[in-house]
């Protein structure tokens, strides 16, 4: 998927068109966390009243109150259509077949509405035993039917990340707590079932309900919390499923309030002045200081994420490997992370995030190396350089933009003229679908999967495409797309097969220079240290499952 706050809701539009994209979704490593003191003290203020964190409100009980100061809006909480920041609400509300566990957990999955799973040995027909005494929070009881009408609902609305299920080629209820998906290729099932996108399973009577319903504040999962209230652009309150099927204990929290706060300094502020619990995406510069006080955590994780410098490679000179091998050694990969970027990112070996299946540390990597820059250039006839490129990137990205001061700088010593312009994404995503002769020749660009396989990077970003879409470096290798088709097929039935196999495919786009690899992104958040439980999973970006938490 691409940048979580800008992208995403575009998508919705598009349908995303990735119908081989079967294999996982959200990567993840051995992250550890990293608790780190935060602070300064400033008054909390933002443009919407804030709900005191630990307080008595409405549905709630003293110290039984999570807030959550959000960066984003929620652009769409149908559970069919969800494929953005709602995904924030949506965890809390509805849950998935299997569940995908944090880096270092000794499974990769765990049971969710699913007690356990089991495939064919083809991996072309799975069966799904459901979990017993649940039921929705309309009242609805869960059972296979529930899974079926879900995903057969998710299927035909034919948005946001319905085509995880595109494999499926029929649903069968064997009993209650029995279903079973046929598919018409192999594809890892278990896998799909846990993204955080598409597969959540909801009341049979959603089609009744209609997404109008859901868009202004309603659910009908079996989570653990419920919509209460819903003021779009500045607050949802969620409060406690009593009937819950995990049960509760003392401690947990009754209520969560998220207010959506775009401004990074109000978030900080918020936190600081312990009205707001949790956040993510605070100025970077102040990351620092906040290391001197105890009542707030820094946590900061490997993520699924990382951020690409996609070169088109459909126009001249750029269409010289080459010419993109010799653009590949100009970028300070490591000062830049150590003089920038500094714990928020880690050096990247290939598209394929550390942590996640399918990546390898022992693939080739590109270092800063301006001598090598120049003899490539030379072998391709440009030695003294004396070509313009264009890089664009999201305005407002202070990251991005630094990224590219920090190549144009670079670039001009070995003769290329960097000419940088920052564009809104849907102007930026625009000028990458035009034909490749007169879009731009460098596209900064973050991805993060749907559910965790390699799949989701090299599918949407590399595979030849006969119309553009998120292919936006044009890159056509038909051998390279027969091996990542086999190795999602293969995926289903050998994922150790399957990963090396995905590993030889990233060895051809580092050969090729596709794409320059900058760095892998790690996960900021930032929360009120008297918060206990939260647990960073890279396969949910930015989702705290609150039902985990005590104060």
């Amino acid at each position: 998927m691409l940048r979580w706050s800008r992208v995403i809701t575009v998508s919705l539009v598009g349908a995303l068109l990735l119908a081989a994209c079967s294999g996982g979704a959200v990567e993840k490593p051995a992250g550890t966390t990293t608790p780190a003191a935060v602070a300064t003290t400033q008054a909390a203020t933002g443009a919407t009243e804030p709900t005191t964190a630990g307080t008595t409100e409405p549905g709630g009980s003293a110290g039984n109150i999570f807030v959550y100061s959000n960066p984003t809006t929620f652009p769409n909480l149908d559970p069919s259509v969800s494929f953005s920041n709602d995904s924030v609400v949506t965890s809390n509300c509805y849950e998935t077949l299997t569940f995908y566990n944090p880096p270092g957990s000794p499974d990769v999955l765990s049971p969710g509405l699913a007690t356990s799973w089991e495939a064919n040995p083809e991996s072309t027909v799975w069966t799904f035993h459901l979990r017993d005494g649940v039921k929705f929070q309309d009242g609805e009881p869960f059972d296979a039917t529930a899974v079926k009408s879900s995903i057969e609902r998710t299927k035909k609305m034919g948005v946001g990340a319905s085509y995880i299920w595109d494999s499926v080629s029929e649903i069968k209820v064997i009993d209650d707590l029995t279903v079973e998906f046929t598919l018409s290729y192999p594809a890892p099932l278990d896998l799909v079932a846990s993204s955080g996108y598409g597969a959540w399973i909801f009341s049979p009577k959603a089609d009744d309900y209609g997404t109008d319903w859901f868009q202004a504040g309603n659910c009908a999962g079996t989570g653990p919390y419920s919509i209460e209230s819903y003021e779009p652009g500045s607050r949802l309150v969620m409060t406690r499923n009593d009937d819950y099927w995990g049960g509760w204990s003392d401690g947990q929290f009754d209520t969560v309030v998220f207010e959506v706060d775009e401004d990074a300094t109000v978030r900080q502020q918020k936190i600081e002045a312990g009205v707001a619990d949790f956040t993510y995406e605070v100025p970077p510069d102040n990351l620092p200081a906040l290391e001197a006080r105890d009542d707030v955590t820094v946590y900061v994780n490997p993520s699924f994420q990382n951020l690409l410098g996609l070169l088109n490679t459909q126009k001249p000179p750029l269409d010289d490997p080459k010419v993109r091998q010799a653009i590949s050694y100009t970028f300070p990969y490591e000062s830049f992370i150590a003089n920038v970027m500094g714990e928020r990112a880690t050096v990247a070996h290939g598209p394929v995030p550390a942590g996640m299946w399918g990546h390898s540390d022992d693939l080739f990597r590109y270092t800063y190396n301006l001598d090598k820059a120049r003899e490539l250039l030379a072998d391709a006839g440009y030695a003294d350089g004396g070509f313009d490129l264009l890089l664009t990137y999201a305005t407002g990205d202070l990251d991005e933009q630094q990224v590219a001061e920090v190549w144009k700088a670079e670039l001009a010593k070995v003769g290329v003229n960097l000419k940088v312009q920052a564009m809104t994404w849907e102007a930026q995503w625009a000028l990458g679908k035009s034909d490749p002769q007169n879009a731009q020749d460098i596209f900064l660009f973050y991805w993060w999967p749907d559910y965790v396989s390699p799949i989701s990077f090299l599918y949407s970003m590399f595979r030849s495409e006969d119309q553009t879409l998120f292919n936006l470096d044009y890159y056509k290798n038909a051998k390279f797309d027969a091996l990542i088709d086999k190795a999602d097929a293969t995926s289903g039935v050998d994922r150790q097969a399957a990963t090396q196999m995905f590993i030889d495919a990233q060895k051809m786009l580092i050969d090729d220079a596709a794409a320059v690899f900058l760095y892998d992104v790690a996960n900021v958040h930032v929360a009120r240290s008297d918060i206990k439980g939260f647990a960073d999973n890279p396969a949910y970006p930015h989702v705290v499952f609150v039902y985990k938490l005590t104060r």
